[in-house]
Parts: C-alpha cells; sequence; structure tokens
C-alpha cells in the first residue's frame, strides 16, 4: 500500500457513514414509530425526519438537487465533526425511548445499540 491508497478501514467508515447508518436507523425508527404506543412514538418520529434529511442530503448530488436552498445547510451539518454529529445526535434522539415505558418490541433498542456500537467502533478504528 502506497502513500495515497486510503485504508481499507477508512473506506468501510465512510461507506456506513453515507450509505448504511442511516438507513438502517430510519428502518428501526420506523418501525418503532409503527408499533409503539403514545410517547414512544415522538422520538422515533424526530428520528426519521433526521433521517431522511440526511439521506436527502447524500442523494442530493446524484438526483440534481443541490440547487434546493436547504442543501447547503444539510450538507454542512452533515459534515460537521468529521461527519459524526448528525449520526451521533440522530441516534440519541432514538435513545430516548429506551427511558419510555409505552416502548414495544424492545429487540429493536437492542439492535440500534449493537449498530451504534459498531459504528463508532468503526469511527474509532480509522483514528488509530
Amino acid at each position: 500500500m502506497s502513500f495515497f491508497e486510503p485504508s481499507p478501514v477508512l473506506l468501510a467508515f465512510i461507506f456506513v457513514q453515507r450509505f448504511v447508518f442511516f438507513e438502517a436507523l430510519a428502518v428501526l425508527a420506523l418501525l418503532r414509530a409503527s408499533v409503539g404506543l403514545g410517547l414512544a412514538r415522538v422520538p422515533a418520529l424526530i428520528t426519521l425526519l433526521i433521517c431522511a434529511a440526511a439521506i436527502a442530503a447524500t442523494f442530493a448530488p446524484a438526483l440534481n438537487l443541490q440547487t434546493l436552498p436547504i442543501y447547503a445547510p444539510l450538507a454542512r451539518l452533515q459534515a460537521s465533526g468529521g461527519g459524526m454529529i448528525l449520526p451521533l445526535v440522530a441516534s440519541g434522539v432514538f435513545a430516548i425511548g429506551l427511558f419510555l415505558p409505552q416502548r414495544r418490541w424492545r429487540w429493536i433498542d437492542w439492535v440500534h445499540i449493537v449498530g451504534l456500537m459498531a459504528f463508532v467502533g468503526l469511527w474509532v478504528a480509522t483514528r488509530i
């Protein structure tokens, strides 16, 4: 491997960050919003909106939508903090559901925690 070749771990992190994390979190939030009761739906719906905005910002250049006025702020937000702030905020909002008694299908929380740990672990591996 030469100096200008990126690490496979870095490439995997960028791929997961752009094309896997928000989509998987959106599916979990959609499941929680559809089966949750009462207040358990609120964090899931907010997470779903955050994920939808992040997915739209990711695919806007491919769809030639980067001239929309909302694209630039979304792209800056998605890039802030090395691209880690928005995923952690979305995950934090979704994690509020852990403390609500009306939640159902508790396995969704375990999948979320394992996925978040894998994502953060991949990020840490890129820093080493």
